[in-house]
């Protein structure tokens, strides 16, 4: 099974009329060989922590009230974010808790999840 990586370097305030300002985060995702980046708000973050909480005990999310304006306030929510996606990784990554190797579908439960956090608007075939 290739490994997925995925890493948080970096974030940036994004500000517009409509709404009221917010960071996006940049996230680099490594997956069977291939390097992908997708930008997401602490509140999709939060949505998935709410999803997995119904099928497992995820680690802690970095607290949701933070001030948004302040560099060294956002760097630390940027680093616990990162932190944040390990263990869950390694959840997804489990021997114990997926099918074997040699089982047509043992990629499927991998792929799945993943597609599910980095592109819930991208519509099965």
């Amino acid at each position: 099974m290739h490994p997925v990586r995925v890493s948080i370097p970096t974030f940036r305030s994004e500000n517009n009329s409509i709404e009221k300002g917010y960071t996006v985060f940049g996230i680099d995702v490594l997956m069977n060989g291939r390097q992908h980046a997708v930008e997401k708000r602490y509140s999709e973050f939060h949505t998935l922590h709410k999803m997995l909480k119904k099928s497992i005990k995820p680690p802690e999310i970095p607290s949701k009230h933070v001030r948004n304006w302040v560099p060294k306030v956002l760097e630390q929510r940027r680093q616990g974010l990162e932190l944040y996606l390990q263990p869950i990784l390694l959840f997804l990554r489990d021997p114990y808790l997926l099918p074997s190797a040699h089982d047509a579908f043992s990629n499927v439960v991998i792929e799945g999840v993943v597609h599910g956090v980095f592109y819930p608007d991208l519509q099965p075939r």
